[in-house]
């Protein structure tokens, strides 16, 4: 029921669309989350990259997101107010027995996790993520998944943000009983696209939100 309300928060969002060169005046009626985990991972990193995330969301879909974020950890209740939650960073992610099992709950709940490989996070997010799921292991989603092809149309799957290792670009999923539960960007780095403090090209950036909105756009739509 509390997804369902927040669907219904999201199609209130949507509803109001601005004329020419007018912004909404409505209150916020959705927010995103930023996850706080353990292990000594930077979680912290990219602190603009919600909040453009949210104003370009507002912009091209015409949502009603506050670009305040929230902060929420593994743990917490706190979680289920939130329909997306972003996890980023470099480094170590752990999750113990309760945390796993609340993640567990909110994914199986209609909750959403965006994972963002800030360079360095993959040998550590499997992991973890097993430990929340242990049946599952991540898919790597087909270049035809509806993901990549919403309000803007990636034919090549998720875009290159980062050059990192020079490998290409990925995009893995969790599927939870037919539903993906979990995107996991890999050796991109959507989230320094979303950020205004890294060097990216403006090309690259656009792609990074473009792709960022989808995957807000395929949440509410499942």
């Amino acid at each position: 029921m509390r997804f369902l309300f927040l669907s219904i928060l999201f199609l209130a969002g949507t509803a109001f669309v601005p004329k020419s060169g007018e912004m909404s005046s409505a209150p916020p009626t959705l927010k995103l989350a930023l996850l706080k985990y353990a292990g000594g991972g930077d979680w912290y990193n990219d602190v603009n990259s919600l909040k453009n995330l949210a104003r370009f969301c507002n912009e091209n879909l015409k949502t009603n997101f506050d670009l305040d974020y929230a902060t929420v950890e593994s743990g917490s209740a706190e979680i289920f107010n939130y329909a997306i939650v972003y996890a980023t960073g470099h480094g170590n992610m752990l999750f113990s027995d309760l945390e796993a099992h609340n993640m567990r709950s909110y994914l199986e709940g209609g909750g959403f996790l965006i994972l963002n490989d800030d360079y360095g996070l993959d040998p550590f997010v499997r992991p973890a993520m097993k430990k929340v799921f242990p049946e599952l292991d991540f898919v790597e989603l087909p270049f035809s998944h509806p993901i990549y092809h919403q309000k803007y149309d990636f034919k090549n799957g998720v875009p290159k943000v980062h050059e990192h290792d020079g490998k290409a670009a990925q995009g893995f999923g969790l599927i939870y009983q037919g539903r993906l539960v979990c995107f996991y960007n890999f050796e991109t780095d959507l989230g320094d696209g979303w950020d205004d403090v890294h060097n990216d090209p403006q090309d690259a950036r656009t792609k990074a939100l473009q792709m960022g909105a989808n995957i807000v756009q395929f949440v509410f739509g499942q």
